[in-house]
């Protein structure tokens, strides 16, 4: 006979298949909204799913009245936020729902200590005593805590980085790396007392220099590295879940912590390949120390142009590379450079895109806007698979990138960004630079590309820029 244990179980495992399926369509742009689906429905089999198990123990109405009413709201803010966010501001939103996960870890961990460690004659301390399992479950007390108040922070300053709320360049404290490895020697010399003595002091200690911890390692990291931090979190977010899992005995949370852990951590290291970093020297920090003063290195003068005298080579180009970066974002240029490359393929030019790695705040950033836009996915390219071909391209538009584009990386050993890989544009014929200023990029170096002999820089926001050199087209192919 069908219990309703047995259904709640094999509803899990629907659940997990689901996001499977969610993390597959996500790899890809064409079925990312299937991705988004699969998701969706896996978390409302998961509830549902929960829901049951709860009837089945016996919870209260009012208990499960409470939980629907929570789930709702949840419900209706996400929706809300996800209508109304600019894609500006979908990083630091992303940072912020980290500490959501890393919240309730803590939360849960504590109660799990009411539960058990401070209450050992109680049912549940009985029933793990039975199994010998109360050992085991104050270490998982301590890691669920541990790991949860470490995302919690850390995504708050990630968060406060990403929306300018706080400076993007790295809080360097003497000793930093000692202090980090400090804190996690004393958290497994914590967690093993605990274990042996589950006192109510040490979990507030283990609280404390969790959170200190989490907020101290993402401070430490410079502006260029937030797209690692991000997927990092991303990754922190997920092995909490885990914990919890364990935590509650729950197969569910542990497989899908699992993978979200296994995925954040699997793009933390595709980003840090992309900039010729290991994850160990991001934790470290390093990209976004300050450049220095103009006058420590003189690159010349940089050349001007005006939006019509970009059409004017636009127009006498048969190849041309768009390589965006945040700026494009921050101008909300997307759709204004897709109706420009409109324009330029149905006269003949051939128009690619080259996306980098980290291009934006956000790892997949340019992608997602260049989608949004209608973008064809075809024409966009990762910055492996085109960066060979700009020695043979006329026109180089640079929209809104800084850091994804600066020759330093590759000719000046002694810069902050040295190795990093990067969009090698300067090889074309002309780069054209999309800037409201000459200001630095969001690592804090400055960029010799903007004072190259090929390079022309067109100052302004880049959609009215944009939006210009289009009508300027328009114009002379009407005239012909």
């Amino acid at each position: 006979m069908l219990t309703l244990s047995t259904a709640a179980a094999a509803a899990y495992v629907v659940a997990a298949l689901l996001f499977i399926l969610a993390l597959a369509g996500l790899s890809r742009h064409e079925t990312a909204r299937a991705g988004n689906t699969f998701g969706a429905l896996g978390m409302a089999v998961a509830l549902a799913a929960t829901l049951a198990l709860a009837f089945d123990d016996g919870i209260s109405v009012t208990t499960v009245v409470l939980l629907v009413t929570v789930v709702l709201i949840g419900a209706a803010i996400g929706l809300w936020r996800a209508r109304v966010v600019q894609m500006t501001g979908m990083p630091e939103l992303i940072a912020l729902l980290h500490s959501f996960v890393g919240l309730a870890a803590v939360f849960v961990g504590w109660n799990r200590y009411f539960q058990v460690e401070a209450d050992p004659t109680g049912p549940y301390a009985a029933e793990l005593a039975e199994l010998d399992l109360l050992g085991i479950h104050a270490a998982e007390v301590t890691i669920s805590v541990f790991i949860g108040a470490v995302t919690l922070t850390g995504s708050i300053v990630a968060f406060l980085k990403l929306s300018a709320r706080v400076k993007s360049t790295p809080l360097v404290l003497p000793g930093k790396n000692f202090l980090n490895l400090g804190a996690l020697a004393a958290f497994v010399v914590l967690t093993a007392w605990f274990v042996i003595d589950p006192q109510l002091w040490i979990l507030i200690t283990i609280t404390v220099l969790a959170l200190l911890l989490g907020w101290h390692l993402v401070a430490s990291i410079g502006g260029g590295d937030m797209p690692v931090v991000v997927s990092m979190l991303n990754s922190y977010s997920g092995w909490a879940a885990a914990a919890l899992g364990f935590l509650l005995r729950n197969d569910l949370l542990i497989i899908v912590g699992a993978l979200v852990g296994a995925s954040g951590a699997y793009l933390s290291y595709i980003m840090c390949k992309g900039m010729n970093r290991s994850f160990i020297s991001v934790i470290a920090g390093g990209y976004g120390i300050e450049a220095g003063p103009a006058s420590d290195t003189d690159y010349g003068e940089h050349r001007e142009v005006t939006a019509d005298q970009a059409a004017d080579i636009l127009a006498a180009a048969r190849t041309v590379i768009i390589t965006p970066g945040y700026g494009m974002a921050v101008a909300q240029a997307q759709y204004a450079v897709a109706e420009l490359t409109r324009k330029l393929r149905n006269h003949g030019v051939e128009v690619r895109f080259g996306i980098h790695p980290v291009a934006g705040r956000l790892p997949g950033h340019m992608n997602v806007l260049l989608a949004e836009a209608k973008v064809p996915y075809d024409i966009v390219l990762e910055m492996d698979e085109i960066n060979e071909d700009f020695g043979d391209t006329d026109v180089v538009l640079v929209i809104g990138a800084n850091d994804t584009v600066n020759p330093a990386a590759a000719e000046d050993p002694t810069s902050p960004i040295a190795g990093m890989p990067v969009l090698n544009v300067w090889n074309a014929r002309n780069v054209i630079v999309f800037k409201r200023s000459m200001a630095s990029g969001y690592a804090g170096v400055q960029n010799p590309l903007f004072y190259r002999e090929n390079t022309a820089m067109l100052f302004g926001d880049a959609k009215d820029k944009v939006e210009t050199i289009h009508h300027e087209l328009e114009q002379a192919h009407a005239s012909h």
